[in-house]
């Protein structure tokens, strides 16, 4: 007999078909949580300090997971904690949390009452996208790819990013495979010292692109999505009618406006502009690294 599924209750409501944005660093995955976060009756959070010290841990660390359940239990246990609704709660949230939500100061970004689905985007939280499915068998996930060039460039421009790939902060060495890191196999790990922060930045992109290649392969429609950066801010309509029919709730419209400079600007928005944003040879170095993937997923012109 096949064990009853766990039934989580958060602010007095069950969550039913929780909604999780997955995606590579820079690939996006900001555009679409905005929009969930501005539809009417859903809940989303990011980068929320419960959950992201979980996704990261187990991003960096696979080998420290003890079996499905386990990990299934843990998740839970810290989307409980993020989802909760209190006077002060959103002070606790990561600032793009609260930016996206519209809070400064006290307050909170929903009112529990109006609360009919739950969904959360935080980085890195792809690396345990079976555990999500494991947790809540009834989720549903949308990813998003991008050229890996433009991934890339913004990975550069990234100092909170590129911190991860400093000597004593990447665990190229200790933790093998390292999906966080796109490392797969021997060669990639002795290539990994030798790399350019180009190519360290490739290999992530390079890694994500492949994990959501397996996530497609082995989720089945109704619980898994995929859009292509480029598409949805060339038709951010239609892409939020595709998001809208795939979790069965109105979407708010998907803002592809630059919002000023940095992470948000229009160089990151715009698609392509890793053409004036690498040098020849961060170009060549992606290349080395990730070139037969960027034309296997489309990107190789």
């Amino acid at each position: 007999m096949a064990p009853r599924p766990h039934i989580l209750v958060v602010n007095g409501r069950k969550v039913r078909q929780p909604v999780f944005v997955i995606g590579a660093p820079h690939s996006g995955t900001d555009l679409l949580a905005r929009a969930l976060k501005g539809s009417p009756g859903i809940h989303l959070t990011i980068g929320v300090p419960s959950v992201l010290t979980v996704a990261r841990a187990f991003a960096r660390s696979p080998s420290i997971k003890r079996g499905r359940e386990a990990t299934a239990t843990v998740l839970r246990d810290a989307f409980a904690q993020a989802w909760q609704v209190s006077p002060h709660g959103c002070l606790a949230c990561s600032p793009a949390c609260r930016e996206a939500g519209g809070v400064n100061g006290a307050g909170t970004c929903i009112v529990e009452r109006d609360i009919r689905r739950y969904g959360d985007a935080t980085p890195d939280l792809m690396y345990c996208a079976e555990g999500l499915v494991d947790a809540f068998p009834d989720a549903r996930l949308v990813q998003i790819v991008r050229d890996g060039r433009d991934v890339v460039a913004g990975m550069l421009a990234d100092d909170d990013l590129l911190r991860w790939f400093k000597p004593g902060v990447a665990n190229a060495d200790s933790e093998f495979p390292n999906p966080f890191l796109g490392i797969e196999t021997e060669a990639d790990q002795a290539a990994w010292p030798g790399l350019s922060v180009a190519g360290k930045c490739a290999m992530r992109w390079r890694g994500s692109v492949r994990a959501a290649a397996r996530l497609r392969s082995s989720m089945p429609a109704e619980t898994l999505t995929t859009l292509r950066y480029e598409e949805v801010i060339r038709r951010p309509a239609v892409a939020a009618r595709a998001v809208s029919g795939f979790i069965g709730t109105d979407v708010a419209p998907i803002a592809v406006r630059a919002r000023g400079r940095g992470p948000l600007g229009s160089a990151a928005i715009a698609a392509g502009g890793w053409r004036r944003r690498l040098s020849a040879q961060q170009v060549t170095d992606v290349e080395q690294v990730a070139g037969t993937d960027l034309r296997r997923v489309g990107y190789g012109a």
